[in-house]
């Protein structure tokens, strides 16, 4: 499912453009709209979709999962945190999918060769490195140690 952009959406943030990582968005420069340049290079990872605050790209769904006279919208809402796929089909049924985002503010995430090198003791550990400082939660994860794995089968 290739992507494409409603231009009359779109206001030309660049976002999708940012973090494609086939490098296939673009803005045009006559009308300052981004449009995907080739869509057949397209990943489908809809990180643009994902990431476009107007809402403005789309997808064309496969006949796999949504034939012929089908339509496919994408709604992103940060404020809810999800993004969320509507399938409707010729019949007139609709299929909803939700999904969670990140919210994350643009260029507020550190590059790992910011944060500080994890120890050795790191490599024992059931957490990722700076996890539990990025995922808010004081104490840390709650984890298992060895003792409280049950040994065989009972």
């Amino acid at each position: 499912m290739p992507t494409f952009v409603y231009m009359t959406s779109c206001d030309g943030c660049g976002h999708c453009v940012d973090i494609c990582p086939s490098d296939i968005m673009h803005i045009d420069t006559t009308y300052r709209r981004a449009y995907n340049i080739e869509p057949n290079f397209c990943w489908e990872c809809y990180s643009c979709v994902k990431a476009c605050p107007q809402n403005a790209i789309d997808v064309r769904g496969y006949a796999e999962f949504a034939p012929m006279g089908h339509s496919v919208r994408v709604l992103r809402e940060p404020e809810k945190g999800t993004v969320s796929w509507k399938v409707k089909f010729r019949d007139g049924r609709e299929k909803d999918f939700v999904s969670p985002i990140r919210t994350t503010d643009w260029g507020t995430i550190p590059s790992p060769a910011d944060l500080p090198v994890p120890d050795a003791d790191a490599l024992n550990n059931q957490e990722l490195a700076h996890e539990p400082d990025a995922l808010n939660i004081e104490g840390g994860l709650p984890a298992l140690t060895r003792d409280q794995l049950k040994q065989g089968v009972v």
